[in-house]
């Protein structure tokens, strides 16, 4: 399921807001400030982000110029209310992919969003790193066109460091990507689960960068 980042301090909108992309399919995390909405894209590779300009303890511009000066090249939207050019210019130039005011419908606001993950190719269902095949659609992964049968949360870890692109993911961003913030975990959850997957897939199939985390190649979607 594509995971959306939302980040809207207005209760009101932002309830709003994600339940009206829930609807539309989409996984959706709420924060409601700056800081908060840099620690969880820092932490969880999400397919997108809708992003409030005016938020408390770190606005929106530095949420996103930190988040792009990392490198990171998750799509973007900007949702706010200031309609000025200049806005608009801002928003743009700190890297956005695009710039929707508030009183635009939930429909085109949805479209536009969707619109951006296309183009970024995280709408695609089927990702790829070297012989290894995963579809979304179907949770189905396959190994030189052979199918591979993988339990759910091996499918969601493999999913993780396939969508993270080259990447490398700690076992704190694997965990939270695949337990939520909730949720206590044991300590060598994802471990076991990486092993099981270099079990299925091949020793070479991840990588493990010491003392970091792990990763696959960069994958084409």
């Amino acid at each position: 399921m594509t995971t959306l980042l939302l980040v809207e301090d207005d209760p009101l909108l932002g309830a709003g807001l994600q339940a009206a992309f829930q609807h539309a399919s989409y996984k959706v995390d709420w924060v409601r400030d700056g800081r908060s909405a840099l620690s969880r894209a820092r932490a969880q590779p999400y397919d997108g982000i809708v992003l409030d300009v005016g938020l408390p303890a770190l606005s929106g511009l530095d949420v996103l110029r930190e988040l792009r000066q990392e490198g990171s090249g998750v799509p973007v939207l900007i949702l706010t209310a200031r309609d000025a050019t200049r806005d608009k210019v801002a928003g743009l130039e700190a890297g956005a992919d695009d710039y929707v005011v508030k009183t635009a419908d939930l429909e085109e606001l949805i479209a536009r969003m969707r619109a951006l993950l296309r183009r970024a190719g995280r709408v695609s269902g089927r990702l790829t790193a070297g012989d290894v095949a995963l579809d979304l659609h179907t949770r189905r992964v396959t190994l030189r066109g052979e199918p591979v049968a993988l339990s759910r949360r091996e499918f969601d870890v493999l999913h993780a460091l396939m969508a993270a692109a080259g990447r490398v993911l700690t076992r704190h961003q694997l965990e939270q990507a695949l337990y939520g913030w909730n949720h206590e975990v044991d300590s060598n959850a994802i471990e076991v689960h990486v092993h099981n997957l270099r079990h299925k897939l091949g020793a070479g199939a991840l990588k493990t960068v010491r003392g970091v985390g792990y990763a696959m190649p960069r994958v084409a979607s």
